[in-house]
């Protein structure tokens, strides 16, 4: 068993940066790869990176997003930079057996954490 519970979203405006966390606690922590996914309004769940403890990772918005982890905290983030409105989303951590961007690997997730880029 993962619980994994996000924070770090709220208002932000255009051209700004936000960290979002996720911590990952349970039984079976060290046995997961931890993924960010992002759900618009009326959108489906999209991928936005992923990581596992031993350091390796994908993502879809390499140009600006970057994820990392702090491994003795069991936490994982997402560094947003220059967010755009098109950014606006629930933000979603997630965890599986292994790295993926299937929403459908992930079996442990999150209550999420709302972003908002607007001026």
């Amino acid at each position: 068993q993962v619980q994994l519970v996000e924070s770090g979203g709220r208002l932000v405006q255009p051209g700004a940066s936000l960290r979002l966390s996720c911590a990952a606690t349970g039984r079976t922590v060290n046995d997961v790869s931890v993924a960010w996914f992002r759900q618009a309004p009326e959108k489906e769940r999209k991928f936005v990176a992923a990581i596992n403890w031993g350091g390796s990772k994908m993502t879809s918005q390499a140009a600006r997003f970057t994820i990392s982890s702090d491994n003795a905290k069991r936490t994982v983030y997402l560094q947003m930079n220059s967010l755009e409105p098109e950014d606006t989303a629930i933000y979603y951590c997630a965890a599986a057996s292994k790295v993926s961007t299937q929403p459908d690997d992930y079996t442990y997730w999150g209550q999420g954490t709302q972003v908002t880029v607007s001026s």
